[in-house]
């Protein structure tokens, strides 16, 4: 699929996929005879577990080490491993964190409901 249609399917701008590509994220993207990036599955894929470690709160920086330790293949296997698991439990905190807040706010939003509050 062309970038216009790729663009719209994975829910990333033209202008943000251009950039993953020119840092290393996106790599060996397919061309056409005229030269058109042509995307398929395996990068439908990709950039769907790139947006995920994204919007659980990694750092691009993490998600590009990650993508780099990938295109090296098998032998960083453990690596990438770990760094996943670094990634769970900074992700794990960050829940907890906010199940803590969440039950605060219920407290609060329960006072109000009972009329104890002025």
């Amino acid at each position: 699929m062309n970038m216009k249609v790729f663009s719209e399917k994975v829910g990333l701008s033209s202008h943000t996929l251009r950039y993953y590509e020119k840092i290393g994220l996106l790599n060996q993207v397919q061309r056409n005879a005229s030269g058109h990036r042509v995307y398929g599955k395996k990068e439908e894929v990709w950039v769907g577990f790139i947006k995920r470690l994204k919007e659980t709160g990694m750092p691009l920086e993490e998600v590009l080490r990650y993508a780099t330790l990938r295109e090296a293949g098998g032998s960083t296997l453990l690596e990438r491993q770990h760094l996943l698991e670094k990634h769970r439990e900074g992700l794990m905190r960050h829940i907890e964190q906010q199940q803590a807040h969440l039950s605060v706010l219920e407290e609060k939003i329960d006072l109000y409901k009972s009329g104890k509050v002025a």
